[in-house]
């Protein structure tokens, strides 16, 4: 614990609780902060056997936050007795993203909204020293955004948010996210942005041959017609699309449509990775193939891309959809750690 009262003890680790923690991408970056991270809340039975396959030291809590107390949380990981340093969460941004809306609408009706003031609830129960929340940049124009920071101030945390980019973080990836981070009476400034973005190159060209590796999560086989092999195989290497080829070439249903013209296109080499997404297993959902070989990235390789360390273990399984969605709905953990360390040395100098 860093901060309590007025008083900071640096000879030990500060503390933190990850709520909405997915598989463990949060938690990770705040570790890598230098957090001591001593509970978490999910309610995704297979995220949650991925987080404690990662994290087993962390007391989770199988369950949705709705029917957590927190008071009950608060016994039960001895918050009585020592400070809570870092509330951190991520409420479930699929409410709030625009690719769900209609006719580019901000805001929906998605009961997972509502989750947002969960949040809240625990914030207001806990009352941590520093509180930080990530999610999609569609978030900033809900109302409950802006009555969550309102009630916020209220308590007495003095906040920001911003939209930034994770691939100017050491992300191989474009992936646009809000972070809202607070202090109780005190700032917390945002981390720099790095001057060399990390590329695709860098994190996957040393990688053993796909399905010949040992490592299951880079061996899951993947099945291909033969019309749309022989699409794959036309394509150009190192950034090339789809609408490169000749229509003689393209799919009825692309032919249709102007849009969404990085669906089965290659990622490019020295450049960083399109957004991962729960799809990024299949190239119909986006720029999802590899720069040279003439299949989809692999979730090891997706892992990568999201900053994961290629020691993190996930489930043994060939449901590659599965995997895809905890991947590509974790939280890249480089992004957190940046932010988070600017946490701690602002719970330090408080």
């Amino acid at each position: 614990m860093i901060a309590s009262g007025n008083t900071a003890n640096k000879s030990r680790k500060p503390i933190a609780v990850d709520l909405f923690c997915g598989c463990g991408g949060l938690t990770l970056g705040i570790k890598q902060a230098g957090f001591e991270v001593i509970g978490a809340v999910d309610n995704d039975r297979l995220s949650v056997v991925t987080y404690m396959a990662n994290h087993p030291q962390v007391k989770v809590w199988h369950e949705s936050i709705q029917n957590i107390d927190p008071e009950d949380m608060s016994s039960v990981l001895g918050l009585n007795n020592r400070k809570l340093d870092l509330l951190a969460g991520c409420p479930p941004c699929q409410g709030f993203s625009t690719i769900r809306t209609l006719n580019g609408a901000l805001v929906v009706d998605d009961p997972r909204n509502d989750l947002l003031m969960e949040f809240l609830r625990f914030v207001k129960a806990l009352k941590p020293s520093a509180v930080m929340l990530e999610n999609v940049p569609g978030l900033a124009a809900d109302q409950r955004f802006v009555q969550f920071c309102k009630q916020l101030k209220e308590l007495g945390y003095w906040g920001e948010h911003r939209v930034l980019d994770a691939a100017d973080y050491r992300v191989p990836q474009r992936r646009k996210r809000l972070i809202y981070m607070a202090g109780f009476g005190f700032d917390i400034p945002f981390a720099s942005a790095v001057n060399r973005r990390l590329t695709v190159r860098k994190v996957m060209s040393n990688l053993p041959k796909a399905g010949k590796s040992g490592d299951s999560l880079h061996d899951i086989k993947e099945k291909r017609s033969v019309r749309i092999m022989n699409m794959i195989q036309k394509i150009p290497k190192d950034g090339g699309s789809r609408t490169d080829l000749s229509k003689e070439y393209w799919l009825e249903c692309h032919k249709k449509c102007s849009g969404f013209k990085d669906v089965y296109g290659r990622m490019a080499w020295d450049d960083v990775a399109p957004t991962l997404t729960g799809g990024c297993f299949n190239p119909s959902k986006g720029r999802f193939l590899h720069p040279e070989e003439d299949r989809a990235i692999t979730m090891r390789e997706a892992a990568l891309l999201q900053g994961f360390p290629k020691s993190y273990k996930f489930p043994v399984t060939t449901n590659k959809s599965a995997i895809a969605l905890l991947i590509g709905n974790a939280l890249p953990p480089p992004f957190i750690k940046a932010h988070a360390q600017s946490i701690r040395q602002a719970l330090t100098g408080y």
